[in-house]
């Protein structure tokens, strides 16, 4: 996994919550009117002025990311065909030691490469899918976005897959994307929300990177990715993805004939032909693809279930010491390496080449694939033709080969092996993705599958090719659980769309058959990091018990601060307690909830030094305040010392409390809150189902969510802290054990008021 226990020690602390809607205070109303003010009349105004920079960011996420897949592809193709080719070349001198040495050799030499990206920056590690997936839900890992963390990703990726590790660069490319967009469009974005769109947009990117698809991508980051979505957003990752695959086909064409696109040099599995006949199937194998999607959800779960337990006992044991993760890669690549040689070199197996007479272009080409592997010249070996090639090369040989170039024997072999690695090696300290491996062992399943139907029914049946396409969506269907955003990569990956039919029926029996056993592969990791809280978009166990309300759940033990506060008392309260959101009670008018205040804009107002002496060293709450010279009257309009745009300024790098020093005479001084205050917070009643108000919380993206009585009075606060409607959470309240950090979500743990400071 690329976030792990050893990051910040399970610490919850360290994993916060991202702010996505604006607080409407009075110096966010006053920062907007002056800019409509300034910018009235005209027809150049600041909204056409951010349109622009906002399209020209993403056409350089797409321009960037587009580089970036083409760079990794080439340079691990490069490292790859000159690792194979010095071991054909000693091959053929007869010395097998040697040419294992070699292997084993370089292999290692590059799995430990890819490692010591992961051990500079542990963020690197794994697919990335799963880490993107948090900050898109709200959930703010730390570095996940760092150009640091996008550097080592890339770099690791090329070592991972130069290894012959069964990892593939698709996952890590959405990472990228992410990375690459948070990047560039730091220079513009002032708050979370406009980065949350700008990440969504990269990793569609990404994806399209991946496949050469890019309406794939925009669905991808609409199912699988982003938890928020709006038109808008669309049409973004449309224009993003755009510019992604247009540089993809630029680089392309370098070197090659002015306008043509080479397919086989991108991460495509070429385009399916199919010779005398019209349809690639019969409408009775729609029952057969029924059948393989329902085994590949079988196959998906079960290989979930063996990561899930690797993944937990890796926690235990291996992933807080970087040392033994450096050298659980190394074990794990010895594996990879002694299966990959010994496999073909047991089972020798020498067929003779296809004759070319009827082969299409695309078959031809792939005829130079094949590999000997101690065969004569005239002979390839099936199982060494899968194992010591490229996987994306692997996968194209079982799409659009003849039916008879892979024995049953071999196939099953290599389905047993590699699947068998790839569960093993997914989660150790490389950056690792899970679609090819995926779609490799599913299209060996179901070519596999496809020569039985074939020998039962020749003539009538599909030829293997299909069923090795129908039996790689069933796999990582199983295992990803996707179905629109898959069917429509695969489509666009391969080129023909009468495919459509049997991949959505095979994806849905793989995903109601893998979800009656566990959940999808990121889903899980995600739930095994420490201290993530990831909102699922429906609650599950909860919804049979309606009779619990918001105030069953929520913090009870609120921690707020006045309209008018004590500098002390802020300092003091921020330095006691991790919140990052307080209510803002007013105690003079019956304890009512006069808005909320967040943490950062505490810390700013404390660093600019926005406070001052009361009228007559006196602190009646209803008579003037003088601040810095300016009289603010507690029934006027507030007229804020800080301007929005100074808050602003600050994100997303705010001063943290420990870098603030307060002397004894400004301790005595007094803060006025008011200007600064959101004073629309959400909020919602005590009586409220716990359903109702889990969908307020997740819909809207909130960071704190504030329980009130129907006096308005603040009664408690609902955040982030656990997963509201898991059997857990009601268990322990069907105990009568549901304490004060019972909550939908909460980054820190709910703190009694009296244990962080003395508020009178």
């Amino acid at each position: 996994m690329g976030y792990s226990a050893d990051d910040h020690h399970a610490n919850d602390v360290n994993v916060t919550s991202l702010t996505y809607l604006d607080d409407e205070s009075e110096a966010y109303r006053a920062y907007n009117a002056s800019n409509h003010y300034y910018h009235r009349g005209t027809y150049w105004n600041e909204g056409k002025r951010e349109v622009i920079v906002r399209y020209f960011h993403l056409a350089m996420i797409g321009l960037v990311q587009g580089s970036v897949a083409y760079f990794t592809n080439f340079f691990s193709h490069l490292f790859i065909e000159a690792k194979f080719k010095n071991v054909a070349d000693i091959l053929a001198t007869g010395n097998w030691f040697m040419a294992f040495l070699s292997y084993f050799s370089r292999q290692l030499a590059f799995a430990a490469f890819a490692s010591l990206a992961v051990m500079i920056e542990p963020m690197a590690g794994g697919s990335g899918i799963p880490e993107v997936k948090c900050f898109l839900n709200g959930i703010d890992l730390p570095r996940i976005n760092d150009m640091k963390t996008g550097i080592c990703k890339v770099l690791g990726v090329i070592g991972s897959v130069s290894a012959g590790l069964p990892v593939g660069k698709e996952g890590p490319m959405v990472h990228s994307g992410a990375v690459v967009a948070s990047a560039i469009s730091m220079s513009s974005v002032r708050n979370d929300k406009e980065r949350r769109d700008f990440v969504a947009c990269g990793a569609a990117a990404g994806v399209c990177t991946a496949f050469s698809a890019p309406i794939g991508g925009i669905l991808f980051a609409l199912e699988e990715g982003a938890s928020y979505w709006s038109s808008s957003v669309t049409f973004r990752t449309f224009f993003c993805s755009m510019c992604s695959i247009a540089t993809l086909y630029t680089w392309n064409s370098v070197g090659v004939e002015y306008g043509k696109i080479g397919f086989d040099k991108l991460f495509s599995f070429g385009n399916f032909v199919f010779e005398g006949m019209e349809a690639s199937y019969s409408v009775w194998e729609l029952l057969v693809f029924v059948f393989i999607g329902c085994m590949g959800g079988l196959i998906g779960a079960i290989f979930n279930n063996a990561n899930e337990r690797l993944t937990r006992w890796r926690i235990k044991h291996v992933n807080h010491s970087k040392k033994r993760r450096f050298l659980e890669v190394l074990c794990v690549s010895s594996i990879v390496s002694i299966i990959g040689f010994g496999v073909p070199f047991i089972h020798h197996e020498c067929l003779k080449i296809p004759d070319t007479n009827g082969m299409s272009e695309q078959q031809m080409n792939l005829i130079d694939k094949f590999v000997q592997f101690g065969c004569e010249d005239d002979e390839y070996h099936p199982i060494a033709s899968l194992f010591f090639t490229d996987g994306n090369d692997a996968i194209k040989l079982l799409f659009h080969m003849h039916e008879h170039t892979f024995p049953a024997e071999g196939l099953l072999l290599f389905f047993v092996f590699y699947i068998s690695l790839a569960a093993l090696t997914y989660g150790i300290a490389v950056p690792s993705g899970l679609f090819v491996p995926s779609l490799l062992s599913g299209a060996a399943f179901g070519r596999l599958f496809g020569n039985l139907v074939y020998k039962f029914s020749p003539g009538r049946a599909a030829f293997s090719n299909t069923y090795s396409l129908i039996g790689a969506a069933a796999v990582l269907g199983g295992m990803a659980r996707m179905t629109i955003s898959l069917t429509v990569i695969l489509l666009e990956a391969t080129g023909n769309e009468q495919f459509v039919l049997p991949l959505m029926i095979t994806l849905f029996c793989a995903r109601i058959i893998g979800s009656l056993f566990n959940s999808d592969l990121y889903h899980i990791h995600i739930h095994l990091k420490p201290g993530v809280r990831f909102l699922d978009s429906e609650m599950k166990a909860v919804t049979g018990h309606h009779d619990l309300f918001a105030g069953h759940i929520m913090g009870k033990d609120v921690v707020f601060v006045r309209p008018t506060e004590k500098v002390s008392t802020v300092y003091d309260l921020l330095s006691t307690c991790d919140h990052s959101y307080f209510p803002v009670v007013d105690t003079d008018d019956r304890d009512i909830l006069y808005g909320s205040i967040s943490r950062n804009v505490l810390t700013t107002l404390l660093q600019q030094r926005a406070y001052g002496r009361p009228a007559n060293n006196a602190m009646p709450h209803n008579n003037d305040i003088v601040q810095n010279h300016v009289t603010l009257q507690p029934d006027s309009n507030y007229v804020p010392l800080v301007p929005y745009k100074i808050l602003e300024r600050e994100y997303p790098a705010y001063t943290p409390i420990s870098r603030i020093n307060i002397s004894e005479n400004d301790r005595e001084c007094f803060l006025d809150l008011r200007p600064y205050c959101n004073t629309a917070p959400h909020t919602v009643q005590e009586t409220t189902s716990v359903t109702r108000a889990y969908e307020t919380y997740r819909t809207l993206g909130l960071r704190i969510l504030l329980v009130v009585n129907r006096y308005n009075q603040c009664v408690g606060t609902i955040t982030r802290k656990e997963r509201v409607g898991t059997s857990e959470h009601w268990d322990k309240f069907k105990s009568n054990t549901v304490e004060s950090e019972d909550c939908l979500a909460a980054e820190t743990p709910v703190v009694n008021r009296a244990s962080c400071v003395d508020l009178p």
